[in-house]
């Protein structure tokens, strides 16, 4: 088995449940992966230092206690920004996935400052994008198609486009509190014009309710993304619905999930090298 190319750390805390797909996940493409409490790293920040990928995943964090994500983001916001801002500067890929999503998107991490504006010193930056309960009001667990932009500067959806049909460009979602809205519609246009908005689900397929059909954002470098699909759970084509209808050459080479950490590992190993 060949070296590792590049070190990823999995954030996990109480509550968290998709820790280890997230690490399998980078493991295959070919990281090696740890994983650490978030109270290790609030005890020790400079840890991160150390980490060339960061993965903050599913679950339910906390119980999900005051909303989801919020106890986890807060902690994010209090002890770690000064670290996290770093590994931001330094280039460092992040991704976060479903309860993720909520987490850095309330840490401030996303959408991140407008391209050419620096991160701030002070203090995280204030909150812009929510995701909040679900329009049905009920917790959804399906496969939706989802629609990368290929315009769009992240790292993590490059190529999915181009390579894959709407059969195969599915992932699963799981969450109760899913329907991603903007603070303001100037937020919207921004993050659109930027080509921020990297991932939507399929007209015909938003499961949530979420404006713009917007199922992932990007920050304005491409390197930090959340969505609240769970590409770590697509990483074998076995994972499909419906797998055994699809033609071979349909499910050649690596799954969209398996495709996301491979161009965010190569990434992080093509900085690792300057």
């Amino acid at each position: 088995m060949p070296a590792p190319i590049a070190r990823a750390l999995v954030l996990r805390a109480a509550g968290t449940n998709c820790d280890t797909e997230m690490a399998r996940a980078f493991e295959r493409a070919g990281a090696s992966a740890q994983t650490l409490h978030l109270e290790r790293l609030v005890a020790e920040p400079a840890l991160i230092d150390g980490f060339d990928l960061l993965g903050f995943p599913g679950g339910f964090s906390f119980g999900d206690d005051i909303a989801s994500g919020r106890i986890f983001a807060m902690k994010l916001r209090r002890s770690l920004y000064p670290a996290l801002r770093a590994a931001a500067l330094r280039g460092v890929p992040m991704i976060a996935a479903c309860n993720g999503f909520q987490i850095i998107t309330q840490a401030g991490l996303l959408p991140g400052p407008a391209a050419g504006e620096p991160w701030p010193t002070d203090a995280p930056p204030a909150q812009e994008v929510t995701l909040t309960f679900n329009a049905g009001g009920r917790f959804i667990d399906r496969w939706c198609r989802v629609l990368p932009d290929p315009a769009s500067p992240c790292i993590w959806t490059r190529g999915l486009a181009e390579r894959f049909g709407p059969d195969t460009l599915t992932l699963p979602i799981a969450h109760g509190e899913g329907r991603f809205v903007a603070a303001t519609e100037d937020t919207l246009q921004r993050l659109a014009a930027a080509g921020q908005i990297a991932l939507r689900y399929a007209p015909a397929d938003n499961p949530n309710g979420s404006t713009a059909d917007i199922a992932g954002i990007c920050d304005a470098s491409g390197r930090i993304f959340g969505l609240m699909p769970h590409p770590e759970r697509y990483i074998d084509w076995s994972r499909h619905p419906y797998w055994t209808r699809l033609a071979p050459d349909a499910r050649a080479g690596d799954t969209p999930g398996l495709l996301m950490f491979r161009n965010a590992v190569e990434a992080a190993a093509a900085v690792s090298a300057r």
